[in-house]
This record gives structure tokens, sequence and C-alpha cells, in this order.
């Protein structure tokens, strides 16, 4: 991979990010999995949102390699992607194969992976970014490959390194600097502790919040996480309309009412589902220890139980066992919690 004068080499693993980045001429390396970058060079790369954009990267035209040392080697920025547990692993790859001087972006679920990044590569510019958007991506084997934005929202990024943000920010993908990246990062797991409904009822994301049998039961956790920041001393960042302390009592009202105030969060496309719904439907590890496990290990520092995020934990780790897919239990599994459903 070459350096263009005036132009930065981004590594980047996930194709949505990357897709929109090449479409406005910046000079992209995809590293992935196999199945992945084989059908990205067969049939090049579909990427579309809910906005109406529709566009399509021929397969000459995208650089895509399994292989991390020719990914790596040349980058200046390197988009981190990967589950939550394959971060100490990228963190090695990143080691061994990328310049000293890249800056590295974790653009990872969770509130502590850049952390882990920063831990595991001493000396290296390591950010923290955020993804404010659900992606839809093409089942296996159906060509071609594609990636679709499924719900509003942009990507944040620490604003320590400056003119990054302008480099990223392109048409159809929205990059905003923040010195609060934290918080933000505090913010994003409250909503993200949803994920976990979505992949145990196999219920897709529009229909699933719309349901307010499920979102008392989002409620519930959220109500726990709040109480374990406030008793850490974390204040979520205000990334919506919403002041996070709002959000409980917003999802517990009668379903017309949470219609009518909360469009921004039904502007979901009807078939989105999420990650950890994909990662049990396609038997691969979840994310759970990094979203309810997280509230968790928070609370526990200040003794403040978190029964239903414990209990969603418990299932999700049940299903990931029988490795069957998503369950499609109902709310009336969460029932066992008295006074939260």
């Amino acid at each position: 991979m070459r350096t263009m004068r005036g132009q930065r080499n981004k590594y980047h693993r996930d194709s949505r990010r990357g897709g929109r980045l090449a479409l406005a001429g910046r000079k992209v390396v995809f590293l992935g999995r196999g199945r992945v970058v084989e059908a990205m060079r067969e049939s090049g790369l579909r990427i579309s949102d809910l906005d109406g954009r529709d566009r399509s990267l021929d397969a000459q035209a995208i650089s895509a390699t399994d292989d991390p040392a020719i990914a790596l080697r040349e980058a200046d920025v390197i988009l981190v992607t990967v589950k939550s547990g394959a971060t100490e692993e990228m963190a090695g790859l990143i080691g061994t194969h990328g310049r000293p001087d890249a800056v590295v972006v974790s653009l990872q679920n969770g509130v502590d992976n850049a952390d882990r990044l920063r831990d595991a590569l001493p000396g290296r510019r390591v950010l923290t970014g955020m993804v404010m958007f659900n992606v839809v991506q093409s089942p296996d084997g159906e060509l071609p490959f594609s990636i679709h934005r499924a719900s509003q929202g942009e990507v944040m990024i620490d604003d320590g390194v400056g003119g990054l943000a302008e480099l990223l920010d392109v048409d159809g993908l929205a990059v905003e600097a923040r010195a609060d990246m934290k918080a933000v990062q505090w913010s994003k797991l409250l909503m993200n502790l949803n994920n976990a409904l979505v992949a145990l009822s196999d219920l897709p994301l529009a229909s699933q919040l719309a349901d307010r049998s499920w979102r008392v039961i989002l409620a519930a956790q959220v109500d726990e996480a709040l109480a374990a920041m406030r008793a850490a001393g974390i204040a979520p960042a205000r990334i919506t309309g919403l002041p996070p302390a709002l959000l409980p009592k917003v999802l517990r009202l009668p379903d017309w009412l949470f219609g009518l105030l909360a469009r921004r969060m039904l502007a979901i496309d009807p078939q989105a589902r999420s990650s950890m719904w994909d990662d049990l439907k396609r038997g691969r590890p979840t994310e759970i220890g990094e979203l309810q496990g997280a509230v968790m290990r928070l609370a526990r520092q200040a003794g403040i139980p978190t029964p239903m995020n414990e209990r969603v934990a418990v299932l999700v780790r049940q299903a990931e066992a029988e490795k069957r897919g998503p369950p499609g239990l109902g709310p009336g599994a969460f029932s066992a919690i008295p006074g939260k459903v």
C-alpha cells in the first residue's frame, strides 16, 4: 500500500466505514476474514443507508486482504472495529506490523477497549471512538457483499489529533471530534444494553423497541446502570436530544406516546437487528461481558445490586452455550425480577 501525497492510508476492518471512505476517494485497505475478503474481491462492495444512499465499489477498486502485514505496514490511520474479545489479538498485530507513528482509533462497543489498546501499545497514539448507528451486513454467500446503515447517527472520536475528524468525515459518514469520549462511551453503553434483548427476543430492533413490554426491561437495566454510574462519579454524555437520566422514564411511556417523543430512536430499518443477535445466529461469542458485564462490575464496586442486568447476562450465556441461535424468548422470561417489569 502506497501513501498518496496529501492523503492518508487507512487500514479498516469494517466495511461500512471503510466503504464510505473509499467512495470519497480516501485510500483504504480492508483487513478481514477470508470469506469477506473473497466476497469483496469477487463482487465488490455495496453500501446503502436509511437516507436512501445506495452506491457500489467495483471489485477492482477495492484493496482487501486477510494478511495483516499487507494491510498495516503503511497505514497512517488504523480504525479498529473488531469485537472486544479480539482486542488484544488486534493490538498484537498492530504492534508487529503497524507503523509506530500510525494513529489507532478504537471504534468498538464497550468502555474499556481503547484503554486495552493503549496498555498493549505503549507510546502509540490511540484514540477512543464510538459508532452511534446500527449496521446490517449481507448474509453469508449473498453477493454482492453489502453493508447497510440501518439507523441514524454519526461517528464520534477523541479530539486528540487535529484534522482527523475532518479527514474521516465524508458523505454518508458524519464524524464529530469530542473532548468527552469516556462520557460518550458510557452514554452509548446505556442503549447498547438493548443489544441483548434483541438477540434474546429474535425480534427486529424496530419491532422490539416499539413494544413497551420490552422497553420496560431495557429501562430496568438502564436504571441499574445509572445508579452505578452515579456512585462512581460518572456523568454520561448527552449525545441525543434526551438527557440520559430521563431515558428510563421515556422508555416506560405508553407505546403511542413513546412513538411521538422518540422518533429518532425509532428511525430504524424494519429488518435491523443487533450485533449480538448476529453473534448468536452465527454461533460466535457475544460482547455481553463488555456491556451488561461492565455495568455489573461498576455496580459491584459500590455494592449496588443489578438483578436485571444479571438476568439478561445469564440468558445470553445460556444461548451462547446452546449454540442454537437466538432463542426467541418473550418478556416473561425476565419477570423473575420483582418490581422491575
